[in-house]
């Protein structure tokens, strides 16, 4: 057989790199990744899904639900990353300054992309971003384009976004949101979270298929004692704090339950309305729970407007394994250390 023509062959390395994420000068240049989508609903649109907090181990999270929604549901995905000055993905870069460890600017390698991403999830924690990364979130959050965001997505920036609308600062948490975190309802890594499906809600499409949801993060506090959500936001999910980190744990007494999962809608500078869901779980680990990766996707089926195509038969399933690391800050002990985006693939 002959072989590949020169010419040919760096055609093909051009079309394999474009469809991966990949450079091609070498795996460690790679930047994000990105999976094409098969056939399926979702099939020639586009998800990005922002992977950049520092305890609850997105970047694992988000390449798995990646796959699924390539794999299973035919959407393109590409997965951006917070990355140091080496490149790598480090989810130990401080987002105070600290004695030791002066603080250093984050950067997301891609925002670009946004422009073209039909849905956007966010899964950022307190970032310092350059301010021209930030204007880049800044014209997707304004687009009228559906928004998602998981866990500490609520608290996601440090530095203010830019962006004002009647002269007004908007908040990403309180107004785009819906609610920022205030505070953990619970012991903190100490205890778990049982999802309770509004009863109102029991038919929305978001919660098509879903019935048993559990996660071994605690419960967020989104609202003062004695408040609600905003008006305009929708409880979809109830979460009970147990007494414990296992499915089957009693609840505990003392600890009312919070929303947990809402959805809502952004009106946008221009009058557009935004479909916006929240889910205050979220973590590496909570994703091991198929009921909550099933109200995540069909979240993002309700964002694009796409409920009729919602299949509670539809797979959810993991694409390869999925062995994610603990939530956390103890990072040593963890194994928490920085590596190429490569290593998410």
């Amino acid at each position: 057989m002959q072989s590949m023509r020169p010419l040919a062959f760096c055609a093909l390395l051009l079309l394999v790199a474009g469809l991966s994420g990949i450079s091609v000068q070498g795996a460690d240049d790679i930047q994000w990744l990105s999976y094409p989508g098969g056939d399926g609903p979702g099939r020639g649109r586009r998800i990005v899904l922002i992977a950049a907090d520092q305890e609850y181990r997105s970047e694992q999270s988000m390449p798995m639900m990646a796959k699924i929604l390539s794999r299973h549901h035919g959407f393109d995905c590409t997965v951006l990353f917070a990355v140091n000055e080496r490149g790598e993905v480090d989810p130990t870069m401080p987002v105070y300054p600290e004695k030791d460890r002066p603080l250093k600017p984050h950067h997301i390698p891609g925002l670009e992309q946004l422009a073209s991403a039909d849905l956007v999830l966010f899964f950022p924690r307190l970032l310092t971003l350059p301010m021209q990364e930030r204007e880049l979130i800044v014209r997707y959050i304004d687009s009228g384009k559906p928004i998602l965001s998981l866990r500490t997505g609520n608290h996601g920036f440090h530095a203010e976004l830019p962006y004002t609308i009647r002269g007004k600062p908007v908040r990403w948490g309180e107004d785009v949101l819906g609610g920022t975190f205030l505070e953990h309802h619970g012991q903190w890594h100490a205890d778990s979270t049982r999802g309770i499906i509004v009863p109102a809600q029991k038919d929305h499409p978001i919660l098509t298929g879903v019935r048993d949801l559990w996660g071994n993060s605690d419960v967020y506090r989104t609202y003062p004692v004695g408040g609600r959500l905003p008006e305009g936001c929708t409880a979809l999910v109830w979460g009970q704090p147990l007494l414990g980190r296992h499915h089957d744990d009693a609840p505990n007494p003392d600890l009312e339950p919070l929303p947990v999962a809402w959805f809502k809608f952004w009106e946008t500078s221009g009058g557009r309305r935004a479909r916006v869901f929240h889910s205050t779980m979220g973590s590496a680990d909570d994703l091991r729970c198929a009921d909550l990766r099933r109200l995540i996707i069909n979240a993002i089926y309700w964002g694009l407007g796409m409920e009729s195509a919602i299949n509670p038969n539809r797979s959810v399933d993991i694409v390869g394994t999925y062995e994610p690391l603990e939530s956390g800050f103890n990072y040593a002990e963890l194994g928490v250390v920085p590596k190429p985006v490569s290593a998410y693939r």
